[in-house]
């Protein structure tokens, strides 16, 4: 073992919940609603999982696909699919058919398992070859409310013994959302995942006694890799909410659990800026870091948090899949408007213009980034990973700049840059400044070609919910005082909803599908 490997105190999910049960298994490491599952009992719920799925048939490097809500058995199946060498899967359980039918297939899944509440998804979706080795979460044993978690697996009596596993050994696989072309395994290491957890804790200063809570669905990176690992490698507790809905409940086992990091999107705190919360829950939440990622956050967003919430930071991270997933994070106190903050520790990022070179401070280029977070590849894609990761730089594919104190500030995604005129165009300027506008609640500029074949801006609006109308005409004279005029978008359209993905982010795709659906010209 190098020495920089003896920074990793674990080789594996499963040896992580060993080591924790083993020097102290009392402690909670789970809470879902009146219900408790200690670092101890956690171990000895995975063991028989693991012996269950071994009796299955599963085996070391065997793919298991997990088609979950958020619950204590998803935590469970993951150390369980750890201690035989597996590799767990976590699939978006928002996929229609079709998706999930796809991904199954392209992992090539030993095993499903899944919820009952997707039950029509899966039956559609299922391959043949795996219908038969669908584990259904009503198969489970001793979970809440009387149902059964893993029982079938005390038929086959001892525990298997757990494989001895490495730092580069495979952990999981998340699928890109698939923005061009089909969606894409990105391969994970116990190294790259732990490197998030060893870089966060130091960046953020999570500790044994910090309790989060989940109520994101973990089948996201961001969610399962900050939210779930990291709080357990440090020993903390995890309190799992299994539904969003009622919304009031996560302020509910926020106070009554004790909270103290709280993991959310853009979405929420926008709407947590304007809801009415009872004084005893500002006077008597523990909260002491709100943390945002998958999206950008907006800074009418960052400056009501902060005035609504003076004994709470919120700070802003950056990351993708394929970073295991995260790379920046603002550090609490020391955090800058509109930036993402510095790479954590041990990552390196740099700003690089085509050709790979590094640009000077300030100016705008491709952001790539290294460290021990990058992923091992795409799975069965060597192409498209030499396409991604060169020298073991991994391209992001977004844009941005660092300042001299190394924060760096996301300018867009180089897919969504727009080029009118031979002048480039940054959809995310003009909606930062939309989205200051008394009225509009979000935003999103894409690009499309008029009849002259040259490339446009046009906008879409969502508006607040006691706003009826907005005027096109007092939005581009607003729009004037601020950004240039070769900037303003040619047509801005209010729609009810812009599309947006599970954690929030606005698909821009359906929007340019939708404006190109009855194109004829051949731009």
């Amino acid at each position: 073992m190098s020495s920089k490997d003896e920074e990793y105190l674990f080789s594996s999910f499963y040896e992580m919940i060993a080591s924790h049960a083993a020097r102290g298994g009392r402690k909670t490491a789970l809470f879902l609603d009146k219900r408790k599952v200690s670092y101890g009992e956690l171990l000895k719920l995975a063991d028989t999982f693991a012996t269950y799925l071994n009796n299955r048939g599963v085996g070391k490097g065997d793919n298991v696909a997990l088609f979950l809500r958020n619950s204590i058995e998803y935590i469970v199946a993951i150390i369980g699919v750890s201690k035989l060498g597996a590799v767990s899967v976590p699939i978006n359980t928002f996929l229609k058919s079709e998706e999930l039918h796809y991904i199954l297939e392209d992992c090539n899944a030993k095993m499903l398992i899944a919820s009952a509440v997707h039950e029509n998804t899966v039956r559609e979706g299922t391959p043949e070859s795996i219908k038969k080795s669908t584990i259904w979460e009503g198969e489970l044993a001793n979970i809440i409310g009387g149902d059964q978690l893993f029982s079938k697996a005390l038929e086959f009596g001892g525990s298997v013994e757990s494989r001895d596993l490495s730092l580069d050994d495979l952990a999981l696989i998340f699928y890109t959302s698939g923005t061009t072309g089909k969606p894409k395994g990105a391969m994970l290491s116990y190294r790259n995942v732990f490197s998030n957890s060893i870089a966060g804790s130091k960046t953020i200063g999570v500790h044994s006694k910090d309790r989060a809570i989940v109520f994101l669905p973990m089948f996201h990176s961001f969610t399962l890799s900050i939210g779930v690992i990291l709080m357990l490698y440090v020993k903390g507790s995890i309190v799992v909410i299994q539904s969003v809905q009622p919304f009031s409940n996560i302020f509910k086992q926020t106070l009554l659990k004790r909270v103290t990091l709280f993991f959310g999107i853009p979405d929420l705190y926008s709407a947590l800026v304007k809801a009415k919360l009872p004084w005893y829950f500002m006077r008597f939440n523990a909260i002491r870091i709100f943390v945002s990622g998958a999206s950008a956050l907006q800074e009418k967003t960052l400056d009501a948090m902060g005035k609504k919430f003076k004994r709470t930071t919120l700070i802003e991270g950056y990351g993708l899949s394929e970073a295991s997933p995260a790379v920046c994070v603002n550090i609490p106190g020391r955090t800058k408007v509109k930036s993402v903050g510095p790479p954590l520790q041990g990552y390196e990022i740099k700003i690089v213009d085509e050709n790979l070179l590094e640009v000077p401070m300030g100016k705008i280029g491709d952001i790539i980034t290294r460290g021990d977070n990058v992923m091992q590849g795409y799975l069965g894609k060597p192409e498209a990973t030499a396409e991604t990761v060169i020298n073991g730089w991994l391209l992001t594919g977004d844009m941005g700049y660092v300042d001299e104190d190394d924060y760096l500030f996301i300018v867009d995604r180089k897919k969504d840059l727009i080029i009118s005129k031979g002048i480039n165009i940054y959809p995310r300027e003009i909606e930062d400044v939309l989205d200051m506008y008394t009225g509009i609640k979000a935003s999103a500029v894409i690009g499309v070609f008029d009849e002259q074949c040259d490339e446009i801006p046009i906008a879409y609006i969502e508006l607040e919910e006691d706003v009826k109308e907005i005027q096109e005409s007092e939005v581009k004279q607003y729009l004037k005082k601020h950004i240039a005029n070769f900037k303003i978008p040619k047509h801005i359209y209010t729609i009810d909803e812009l599309p947006k993905n599970a954690t929030g982010k606005v698909l821009k795709r359906v929007l340019k599908k939708e404006v190109n659906r009855d194109k004829k010209t051949p731009c």
